[in-house]
């Protein structure tokens, strides 16, 4: 009597003479198996890489989240980056100050310790003048990242940014209007007010004009956001021209360029009040931020609400943006770049993202300050004209690298 027959294998091959499986490894077509899962595909094991259990064994699709450590790393070398360009920006200017003499001036005006044995200017230009100028900077910075990071998941296009979008000319429209006709209800305060109206009306423009059958197109957006970013140019260029003052006009020219010329104490506390409220709402969204990136219906599969949770955050980039305009002007590329390298550093995921952007666009524009009361002494350029030289070509490697992505050529 004969057994069961046994499996036929591939010609010339005997049964038993075949290559035993890798313990543990079930064959493709288990009945355990996931439907629609290949053994190979693993979550978090990158493609073409071996496991410790299989060498040289293809595996998986989704990359894995960089490290903790490699996060940590990123924040500890930006914030080291932003303490040395603070300092930096202290020391260096049209009167250079030695470190020694800026530490006793810091140490007397926060401890009220130690002898002056500086002069009464050097002590004016450290702590009135450059220590405020260097912190807004900062400021200014991480907002205008912060406000670009946010903006480029809400609307789901690496391109946008408020500059491009139109948010930050809609800001200049209304601080310029209140600067130029003297119109300040709200006195101080009437500058930021209005710079967040005309940002907040100017997307809200570019939203409407973006969006086809209820959804935002990617490409119409940056467009609108472009058609209106010239608009405002316009109606900003026709408000300077029709100042009575030859000294006003020249100021708000120099402001539309971007400018941290009027930094003092005073102008501090806005900002960072504004940035620090926007950021723990930010992070207190980065998940339903991280859905919106998988697009409105697998977000709502997820149990966000795209729609209303866009609506409240846009009025967050939009008040973030308006102050930050209102106090430095058109500084631009910030909002569009910065977020970019950052998640090159440490990924899409917004919990990571948006701190590491707030440090690399803070130490941006500070050391990019430096750069601007240096560069041609002792005339000052705008910050905004340092910032576009730097850049416009890394949003042209930008524009050329999503067309190869998308289109192949």
């Amino acid at each position: 009597m004969s057994g069961p027959p046994r499996p036929a294998g591939p010609p010339g091959e005997h049964p038993t003479e075949r290559p035993a499986e890798h313990p543990g490894e079930r064959p493709a077509g288990h009945p355990n198996e996931h439907p629609g899962e290949r053994p190979n595909d693993r979550l978090g094991e990158r493609p073409g890489k071996g496991s410790a259990e299989h060498p040289g064994k293809r595996s998986a699709v989704l990359p894995r989240p960089p490290r903790r450590r490699v996060v940590l790393g990123a924040c500890a070398v930006l914030g080291g980056l932003l303490v040395v360009g603070l300092a930096a920006s202290v020391m260096l200017g049209s009167v250079a100050v030695p470190a020694d003499t800026v530490a006793r001036v810091l140490m007397r005006h926060l401890t009220g310790q130690g002898e002056p044995t500086w002069s009464v200017s050097q002590d004016t230009v450290v702590w009135n003048l450059r220590l405020p100028r260097a912190l807004l900077a900062a400021l200014v910075g991480a907002g205008l990242a912060v406000s670009g990071a946010a903006t480029q998941a809400l609307v789901r296009n690496p391109l946008a940014d408020p500059y491009v979008l139109g948010l930050t000319y809609g800001a200049a429209v209304g601080a310029v209007a209140v600067t130029v006709t003297g119109v300040a209800p709200l006195g101080g305060a009437s500058a930021g007010v209005a710079a967040f109206l005309g940002a907040l009306g100017a997307f809200a423009v570019v939203y409407a004009l973006a969006r086809t059958g209820g959804a935002l197109a990617p490409l119409r957006l940056v467009l609108s956001g472009m058609a209106v970013t010239y608009a405002l140019s316009g109606v900003t260029s026709f408000l300077v021209l029709r100042a009575d003052d030859p000294g006003t006009t020249h100021s708000v020219l120099f402001w539309l360029f971007g400018s941290l010329a009027e930094a003092n104490w005073a102008s501090l506390g806005l900002p960072a009040v504004v940035l620090a409220a926007t950021m723990a709402a930010l992070l207190a969204q980065a998940r339903p931020l991280n859905a919106l990136l998988l697009g409105d219906e697998t977000a709502a599969g997820l149990g966000v609400p795209a729609a209303r949770l866009r609506r409240h955050l846009f009025l967050l980039v939009a008040l973030l943006t308006g102050v930050m305009v209102a106090l430095a002007g058109g500084v631009g590329f910030i909002g569009l770049i910065v977020p970019h390298a950052a998640r090159l550093l440490v990924g899409s995921d917004h919990r990571r993202l948006l701190p590491v952007a707030a440090l690399a666009g803070a130490a941006f524009l500070v050391l990019v300050d430096i750069a601007a009361r240096t560069a041609l002494h002792p005339q000052e350029l705008p910050v905004g004209v340092v910032t576009s030289v730097i850049g416009a070509p890394l949003f042209l490697w930008l524009v050329h690298t999503r067309a190869r992505e998308t289109t192949g050529l």
